[in-house]
């Protein structure tokens, strides 16, 4: 069975993104880089909410995300995604599929196939209604040294008290802490 988690950045104050979606604070360098391709390579699928679907697609199959990080951009487009949508999506992004019905359901089913792992990559929403359902796995929080003010708060919308247990930390050189939590 493939467990489902989420990879995340979160600034120092608690947020996922800044004002207008903006993620320019996040700390990236190379052992980031490094960290990030070492993860692909657990991934055989995608999750992401509508908009932050958007905002990838918008990026990782351009000159613009290759220029960025070939690796990472050459995973993006060649990985199974799923993207969960109430609302009509035009999915042109190679190895896309839209489901916006039986969510729940069909999370289960694709947690139930053989293959790698299932990561969802910010779509807090998304994140939010799934971790409620208990189909949430582990959440690899990275908390950049940064605080930004304003933004979106992570885990915005949760409806009920969740507790988290540690089960992993790692220091970067940069000051970003990843730390990996199951419920």
């Amino acid at each position: 069975m493939r467990k489902v988690f989420l990879f995340m950045m979160v600034s120092m104050d608690g947020y996922f993104e800044g004002e207008g979606h903006d993620l320019s604070w996040h700390n990236v360098d190379e052992e980031f880089n490094n960290f990030v391709h070492a993860q692909n390579a657990s991934i055989g699928t995608i999750l992401f909410g509508r908009r932050t679907y958007e905002m990838m697609a918008a990026f990782w199959p351009t000159s613009q995300g290759s220029e960025a990080d070939k690796l990472t951009a050459d995973f993006m487009t060649a990985t199974q995604k799923v993207v969960i949508s109430d609302t009509p999506l035009r999915s042109e992004w190679a190895n896309t599929r839209v489901v916006n019905e039986q969510v729940n359901e069909e999370i289960a089913k694709l947690k139930a196939e053989p293959g790698n792992d299932i990561a969802m990559f910010g779509s807090n929403a998304l994140c939010v209604s799934l971790m409620e359902a208990g189909l949430v796995d582990e959440f690899r929080v990275m908390i950049s040294p940064v605080a930004i003010g304003k933004g979106t708060p992570v885990f915005e919308g949760l409806s009920k008290k969740i507790k988290f247990k540690l089960v992993d930390s790692r220091t970067f050189k940069s000051g970003n802490v990843l730390n990996r939590y199951v419920i």
